[in-house]
């Protein structure tokens, strides 16, 4: 018999969390061991309307959504796809996944729902360094007024580092592309070399939103403005809903950066690319000719999808030289950003979230500004490393290999668990009574002892 597992997660939501919940579900679904039922819960503000009813995978994982979210009985494994401080424990045994925080530090709510499960699983070294890291102080109140320390609160159950994998059916090298998509690309790229950023534009001013979008746009800028010969830089992005009133919200922040130079110089293109786009459609974008080279100057990641799913067309990677990406940006195949770590602004501290004492990475601008012109300046230098970069990550990151290792993880801390286990019992036949109305004796078989699995 299956196991009944109950999986809480945003697996509708158009998000980060969403993607890889979904990756998740598919690869529980895909081990064929579990009776699975899911909560389907929102992710902030994003849309959900992620799943495709006239998907066949789609429609698999939509047919296993709870309606009002009852269960009859206690799940065998519950898994908690969300941020720790929302942790529930329904399950005999209890996993919970997140991304963790991009930052150097988790807060003491993020510990104390860690510490309710069984397992914690993240999807990179820098994000489980950010809980094992993370100590606090167990203070008493004493009567006189004073504080004494009675013990550390830290992380004391096990964390499983566990990659996020892209799906290799979607995402490859593809050397002609010939859809309406990529001929429209074409069209309006005028350049023949632009780099691309893809990721949401949180909030904050100027250098405070967690990709540092604006600071990436300011040394692009910088780096290219007035020569005779520009790139181009697509800027995949939008906020939390990507609404009309959210594309007006983004051009205003475009514009000004661009505000910070003179009227009268010669800026580089930037071509603003909004909304949603499908995998098939992203993975084009990623092998469009005219796009060279991705770049992001982000504060931090817990993994950093994207520019893992960039890195399979064998072109050139940029990056900020810190947090969970450099699991699979090898330092001697990427050009990696130097920076330092750097106190987080106040405007994006988030209770029981973004813990005020914690920091994140600030790229140095003039070493922004080297890595643009010098990937631009002496392409090929660096497109040899950067495909042995996509096959080292092509055959080691797939979804195919994060499912096994997923699976080896999960019977690792749920083999205890008990399958039920069927007797057959000999079928009795019918006994009438004796004329004193006393019945016999029935002399039942011995029954073996059965020792629980282990």
């Amino acid at each position: 018999m299956k196991k009944f597992m109950l999986i809480c997660a945003p697996v509708s939501s158009q998000s980060g969390y969403g993607a890889h919940a979904r990756d998740l579900v598919k690869s529980f679904m895909s081990h064929d061991k579990y009776d699975i039922k899911i909560i389907d819960v929102p992710w902030g503000q994003c849309e959900r309307n992620a799943l495709n009813p006239d998907d066949v995978n789609d429609k698999s994982m939509m047919d296993l959504i709870l309606v009002g979210n009852q269960v009859d009985k206690q799940p065998d494994i519950y898994v908690d796809i969300r941020i720790p401080n929302e942790f529930q424990t329904y399950g005999k045994v209890n996993i919970g996944i997140t991304a963790g925080v991009e930052t150097t530090a988790v807060s003491q709510a993020w510990l104390d729902g860690c510490n309710k499960m069984d397992l914690v699983i993240v999807p990179s070294e820098h994000s489980k360094y950010g809980f094992t890291n993370s100590i606090y102080d167990k203070m008493n109140n004493l009567p006189d007024g004073t504080q004494q320390k009675i013990g550390e609160l830290k992380l004391e159950k096990p964390m499983e580092v566990l990659f996020e994998g892209f799906d290799e059916n979607i995402f490859h090298k593809i050397d002609n592309l010939s859809s309406d998509f990529s001929k429209n690309i074409d069209n309006i790229l005028e350049e023949d070399f632009a780099y691309l950023f893809v990721g949401q534009w949180g909030t904050g001013g100027f250098g405070e939103d967690r990709k540092d979008i604006g600071r990436l746009l300011k040394v692009f800028i910088e780096a290219f403005a007035n020569k005779k010969e520009k790139p181009a830089l697509v800027l995949k992005t939008s906020g939390a809903s990507p609404s009309v009133l959210d594309k007006e919200d983004c051009l205003k922040k475009i514009n000004s950066v661009k505000s910070m130079f003179p009227t009268d110089w010669e800026l580089p293109k930037i071509y603003f690319l909004h909304g949603s786009l499908n995998d098939n459609e992203m993975n084009e974008l990623y092998n469009h000719p005219k796009i060279k080279s991705m770049v992001s100057f982000t504060h931090g990641e817990g993994f950093g999808r994207p520019l893992l799913e960039f890195s399979i067309t064998g072109k050139p990677v940029i990056a900020s030289n810190w947090s969970g990406h450099l699991d699979f940006l090898d330092k001697n195949y990427t050009i990696l950003v130097n920076g330092s770590l750097t106190k987080i602004p106040s405007s994006v501290v988030w209770k029981d979230i973004l813990i005020e004492e914690s920091e994140w990475f600030t790229v140095n601008e003039n070493e922004g500004y080297k890595a643009f012109n010098l990937v631009f300046s002496n392409y090929d230098q660096f497109t040899d490393k950067s495909k042995t970069l996509g096959e080292i990550n092509s055959k080691t990151f797939t979804l195919e290999k994060m499912s096994v290792k997923l699976d080896e993880i999960v019977e690792k801390y749920t083999s205890h668990l008990s399958s039920q286990v069927s007797l057959n019992l000999p079928k009795l036949k019918k006994v009438e009574k004796d004329s004193d109305d006393s019945l016999p004796s029935i002399k039942l078989p011995k029954l073996k002892k059965i020792t629980k699995e282990v």
